[in-house]
């Protein structure tokens, strides 16, 4: 029995974009409540003159920056990915904007006051944030022109350059972004007079933010990438903190604005973002790891036991027909035999294989092994985890293998459905059938202790209905 075929809609993805846009939300949602009350609140001061928690912020966020743009080279060496390239290009920018270049223009004296040392790191920001919304505009299937690794700390290189020559040139003519002196004065205030292309320039590079939360946040229901789903509240708080900016300019004086925790929150969130990248990769290693130990050692035991037992049943058919332990022998070979195939299968299978596929390919085997006629009626929705569907095998095993070695039955049927909340499977068999209650407690078998015990730790139930000459049904509950 096969499920339907459900095509994609609107409300199948409804949950999972909500559970990914709930960080987004809140990222939104501190944006807002953090700038209503400085804008609007007279109980809220907005502002503290304090250069050395400036000093402190920017080297955090250069820090958090630098190392994030490095995952994401990593990133970008093992996948190829555009979006990763974009992503490590605009940090770069923006590190670069912020370890104290305007401090370094200005000392140099490379031009007055209020302009070279205010338009190229306003510059270098906004191509930044403009690469980050390109990455989240492109999405993270598409695959860069080159996999070069020069290309995530060359092109932003050659973009500053480029910058830094312009602006040089034309240096004289620039002008004054911004009147520090005015900036710089002894109590806070909001300001807005600055240059109208200063102001400008903070609201585009606000704009691509919004826009880069928006698309990361719906990229981020669609594929399980951890650093994905923060970058939607990185990117919310980075934009709230540009309007922040253009209200209060507190990158190029020594108060402390709201502006600036935004932007730090946004540093944050990317850590936070790259955190789980980094546990998520070495769970992944570990897993692939232990996947492959799994399938070396199926094909030890492929290779070595099962032909050494196979070897040793071939021989028994040399013995002669009245040996007394001949048909013991081959019981034996028979049973070692099925319990070293199912290993080989349950140490090789994908993680990821479904239940109803695993079952199926179980049955066929059990019903060639024991040369019976074996029925299976499954539902391929139903799926189970893997310490769980080892269990189920198992039991299943075991149940066809007494119908057939106890029972003596030659037609079987087995059934994987729904009942209600819970999953069963049931075998039922045409055999001879035994009498239950002399079978179970303390004259049950091993087989049987086993079966109970798999069923209770899935955790579920084990029914056994039979009656002598009518054969028998094992209902598994889980």
């Amino acid at each position: 029995m096969h499920p339907p075929t459900v095509l994609p809609d609107a409300r199948a993805g409804d949950p999972l974009l909500r559970r990914a846009a709930g960080p987004t939300i809140a990222g939104w949602a501190v944006g807002l409540v953090g700038t209503g009350l400085v804008v609007w609140s007279p109980h809220v001061l907005f502002g503290y003159r304090s250069p050395s928690v400036h000093l402190v912020l920017d080297s955090v966020d250069a820090c958090v920056a630098l190392l994030v743009a490095y995952l994401l080279h990593g990133r970008f060496m093992r996948r190829g990915r555009l979006q990763d390239l974009l992503l490590a290009q605009g940090l770069v920018l923006l590190v670069v904007a912020g370890i104290g270049l305007a401090w370094m223009v200005e000392a140099a004296g490379l031009g007055p006051a209020g302009t070279l040392d205010i338009w190229l790191p306003l510059t270098l920001r906004l191509t930044g944030a403009a690469l980050i919304a390109a990455a989240a505009l492109v999405g993270p299937r598409r695959d860069a022109p080159s996999s070069s690794e020069l290309w995530v700390v060359g092109a932003p290189l050659v973009i500053v350059a480029v910058t830094s020559s312009a602006l040089w040139a034309v240096r004289l003519s620039l002008p004054v972004a911004l009147d520090q002196p005015g900036a710089l004065a002894t109590t806070p205030q909001a300001i807005l007079t600055g240059h109208p292309l200063l102001l400008i320039g903070q609201g585009v590079a606000a704009l691509c933010f919004f826009v880069a939360s928006v698309a990361f946040t719906v990229q981020s229901a669609e594929h399980e990438d951890p650093l994905l789903r923060w970058l939607g509240p990185a990117c919310a708080l980075a934009a709230f903190a540009r309007v922040n900016y253009v209200l209060f300019p507190s990158l190029y004086t020594d108060w402390l604005y709201a502006g600036d925790v935004l932007r730090t929150g946004f540093y944050l969130c990317l850590l936070v973002g790259a955190g789980r990248e980094i546990q998520q990769y070495w769970t992944d290693s570990s897993r692939a790891a232990v996947l492959e130990d799994r399938r070396r050692l199926a094909r030890e035991l492929h290779d070595g036991v099962v032909q050494e037992l196979a070897l040793i049943r071939m021989e028994c058919h040399a013995l002669p027909q009245e040996h007394p332990s001949r048909s013991h022998i081959m019981a034996a070979s028979d049973r070692a035999l099925d319990e070293a195939r199912a290993a080989v299968h349950a140490l090789g299978r994908a993680e990821d294989e479904a239940l109803g596929f695993t079952l199926h390919r179980t049955a066929r085997e059990l019903a060639q092994r024991y040369r019976v006629e074996l029925e299976v009626d499954v539902d391929d929705s139903i799926d189970a985890h893997s310490d769980q569907r080892h269990a189920i095998l198992r039991i299943t095993r075991e149940a066809v293998s007494n119908a057939v070695r106890h029972g003596h039955a030659g037609r079987l049927c087995l059934r994987l459905s729904r009942d209600g909340e819970h999953r069963r499977l049931t075998v039922q068999d045409d055999g001879d059938g035994f009498d239950v209650l002399r079978s179970t407690g303390v004259r049950a078998g091993y087989g049987l202790i086993s079966m109970r015990d798999r069923a209770r730790g899935l955790p579920g139930s084990l029914e056994i209905d039979s009656e002598l000459g009518r054969g028998s049904t094992v209902t598994l509950t889980w």
